[in-house]
């Protein structure tokens, strides 16, 4: 399928900007990285949608104080008592965080009706594998613990994100799992990383020129893993535990034009056949990072919305 209208004009002008001398990521250090990331977001990003509460706050976690950002629906009341999503931002385990995905959750709790909280992880090199997935599991700890006392439910909970974030969610979901951890009620898996093996298909056939790049898939993992080793760790690649049975039901959304189309859908149909519930949606004429480009492609809320839907419905 061709690239939708709004995703052709990103990949365009992405070719354009390298044309013209711009720097690819794989050639930045993670500082230049990140700048240039939240420097970009502007052109991509719609204004943010009116919420009923926005709140900083830090979490506790094993390697010192988590910052992340709490989220109610426009219209609830201070008093309801909410269920809660779990969201872990994508950007490779290196760049990304609240602010880059502030569109996201807004439109995520408006539409589905529960509260979010946004986790800003420790990110690679500085902090690089398990470290991300233990701070996202000490975020589902502490909401399952009941949140600091927010007005949540905590026999009520999801866990999602896109990317990196749809990886460590469904990281945290296993871990859950095996060790009789919270109980997670669904997974919203948005074009995760599931296989740090990069053997699949697509990530031959969008090697090249749909933003994400092997290239840069490369130098994303150079950053997170400590050794090429780690591939085969289930925590980076979940893809690799050997039992799915006994997940939370889940929904998968893949691009059709994206490196890590072909492992999300891999996982999806594993899930599916250890007998967890799943829903699977390809947007075909999409890019990798798509749901974060509301401003250019207006599928992004379609997807948001579909993955908040099938949420609510959930928990």
């Amino acid at each position: 399928m061709t690239l939708h209208p709004g995703a052709k004009w990103i990949v365009e002008a992405a070719a354009d900007a390298l044309k013209m001398g711009q720097t690819p990521i794989e050639e930045k250090t993670a500082e230049q990285a990140r700048a240039f990331y939240a420097d970009s977001r502007s052109a991509l990003t719609p204004d943010l949608p009116d919420v009923g509460l926005v709140e900083n706050l830090v979490i506790p976690g094993p390697h010192g104080e988590i910052g992340a950002r709490y989220y109610r629906p426009a219209g609830s009341s201070a008093d309801d008592i909410l269920p809660l999503c779990l969201f872990y931002h994508g950007g490779g385990w290196v760049i990304g965080d609240l602010d880059s995905h502030e569109y996201v959750c807004r439109r995520m709790v408006n539409s589905g009706g529960f509260a979010v909280i946004s986790v800003d992880y420790r990110m690679a090199p500085e902090h690089t594998f398990p470290v991300a997935v233990e701070d996202a599991y000490a975020a589902l700890e502490w909401a399952a613990a009941g949140a600091g006392g927010r007005k949540i439910d905590p026999d009520h909970l999801a866990v999602s994100g896109d990317s990196a974030g749809g990886n460590l969610s469904a990281v945290v979901a296993l871990m859950a799992r095996d060790q009789a951890g919270p109980a997670i009620r669904f997974q919203g898996l948005i074009y995760p990383a599931t296989d740090m093996n990069m053997i699949t298909q697509s990530h031959i056939d969008f090697a090249e020129g749909h933003i994400l790049t092997a290239k840069s898939m490369v130098w994303f993992q150079e950053q997170y893993l400590n050794s090429p080793a780690d591939r085969e760790d289930w925590r980076a690649s979940p893809i690799k535990h050997e039992n799915l049975k006994g997940l939370p039901p889940a929904i998968v959304i893949t691009a059709g034009h994206d490196p890590l189309k072909d492992e999300g859908k891999a996982y999806a149909e594993r899930m599916a056949g250890a007998g967890v519930e799943v829903t699977f949606k390809c947007y075909e004429g999409q890019i990798h990072g798509f749901v974060t480009m509301a401003k250019v492609i207006d599928e992004s809320d379609v997807a948001i919305d579909q993955v908040a839907e099938a949420i609510a419905a959930a928990i």
